[in-house]
């Protein structure tokens, strides 16, 4: 019988480069293997600035003048900035198992950060025809996805604490003018990645539910 776990796992620090290897061996891993376990990876990265797929890059605004390494990846949208202070969420999820509804899937995503945000008495939001998560009109969640023969990876960047000022570098995610915004910002409370990371852990496995068809759960944190 095909296992159904939830696993969620605190990688803490850990460069682009190597984030993006786990990921593509965590897939790999479950492409020869379906039995093995759907994983969210939750993580902060060293300053870096991201690109996906689209031909239009503009959003760079050049890009020699960044002050941070520049990666082209194979998600989706435009580019943003990922940094100290920022909670990546990387799940690794067999969509075959939910339906292959990819729309549902960055909808899910969405859910999940707006209910994390309540946590904090805040009223997060979508914004009609664009993905991420916004409170009024700032920014305070973006997401770029990417999928391999119905298997997940990359996912979602929550800006908890720290500097935006490098957003500022790029137009982010396309968007011009946007303000980006992050939890301590908006409540004044003092709250670090990892706190926001062992929050996640516990929502995430609870809300897995909605995504899958029938699915059985048990999780599983390390």
């Amino acid at each position: 019988m095909m296992d159904h776990l939830l696993q969620t796992r605190w990688l803490g620090r850990l460069n682009y480069a190597d984030a993006l290897a786990l990921q593509e061996e965590t897939v790999a891993q479950k492409r020869r293997d379906p039995t093995i376990a759907d994983t969210i990876l939750f993580l902060e990265h060293d300053a870096v600035y991201t690109i996906g797929r689209a031909p239009d890059q503009a959003s760079l605004r050049g890009g020699s003048h960044l002050p941070h390494p520049l990666f082209q990846t194979n998600r989706g949208g435009q580019a943003t900035y990922h940094g100290p202070g920022q909670l990546m969420g990387y799940p690794i999820i067999d969509l075959s198992r939910c339906g292959q509804d990819l729309h549902k899937y960055l909808r899910w995503i969405e859910d999940l950060l707006i209910e994390f945000l309540a946590e904090f008495e805040l009223s997060a939001r979508r914004r009609t025809g664009l993905t991420g998560v916004w409170i009024e009109d700032r920014k305070i969640a973006s997401i770029g996805v990417g999928v391999r023969h119905w298997i997940t990876m990359h996912g979602f960047a929550l800006n908890v604490c720290g500097d935006l000022a490098p957003f500022g570098q790029i137009t982010p995610c396309g968007l011009a003018n946007v303000t980006m915004t992050s939890v301590v910002r908006e409540t004044g409370q003092n709250l670090t990645v990892a706190e926001g990371a062992h929050i996640m852990q516990k929502l995430a496995p609870h809300r897995i539910n909605r995504l899958r068809i029938g699915a059985e759960l048990q999780t599983i944190s390390i």
